[in-house]
């Protein structure tokens, strides 16, 4: 197992006076361009930068910061809690030890998983990365309607935010798939089953896939700011 040591916020001025093994690079893509003249030629050929810029390619980083042992990563916000994941994937100069050691400090905020194909990192953005906001709509969504339909606003979140949480853990603890899932709460002719019917009848399946197509095509835009 590789150690893992207590890390430091630094400035890109204090490059020079230490060695760091590892550095992340957590900027927005936006703001890259403006960070690149003070991290020119300061960061060690010995450390791995990982870089959590949606978007922003290693062949860019590698480029534009003339480094070459590269991770990019893609966290999610219950990061954290401890309870996040990352997709991330690396330049070919790294080490497998250096993999180790990113994928243990990565794991620290939950889970990390490792894609081969760079692009798919686009992909992770798009589920992962933004999925904690998609959640949140949904959830936020079916208070409002609980509150239309004449409920208050405290009995709608406790509702609908403990239905919520046990369903999570129903699914991850069983071996039925998610049709068979919904088979279980939908019986033939009662409320689930109308409202099922009704999200089918408007293409919502269809309207979240392209919602997380918007999400990935603008990943990939964001490359633009390199």
């Amino acid at each position: 197992m590789c150690e893992l040591k207590l890390g430091n916020v630094i400035t890109p001025n204090e490059l020079g006076t230490i060695t760091p093994d590892v550095i992340i690079l957590a900027v927005k893509p936006q703001d890259f361009p403006s960070v690149i003249p003070s991290l020119f030629g300061k960061i060690p050929s010995s450390s791995v930068v990982i870089s959590i810029m949606g978007g922003i390619t290693i062949s860019c980083l590698q480029k534009k910061l003339q480094i070459n042992r590269i991770i990019r990563a893609m966290p999610n916000a219950p990061a954290e809690l401890g309870m996040g994941i990352t997709g991330y994937t690396a330049s070919s100069e790294l080490s497998i030890s250096d993999l180790h050691r990113a994928e243990q400090l990565l794991s620290t905020t939950g889970r990390a998983v490792y894609f081969e194909k760079e692009s798919l990192l686009d992909v992770v953005t798009a589920i992962s990365g933004s999925g904690p906001a998609y959640f949140y709509y949904f959830v936020n969504s079916m208070i409002r309607a609980a509150r239309e339909m004449g409920m208050d606003e405290a009995t709608s979140s406790l509702l609908v935010k403990q239905t919520m949480l046990g369903s999570f853990l129903v699914l991850n603890s069983t071996s039925q798939s998610l049709d068979d899932l919904i088979q279980v709460v939908a019986s033939r002719g009662g409320t689930t089953e109308a409202a099922i019917a009704y999200l089918n009848a408007q293409g919502v399946d269809r309207h979240i896939a392209e919602a997380l197509k918007k999400a990935k095509k603008r990943a990939q835009e964001l490359s633009e700011f390199c």
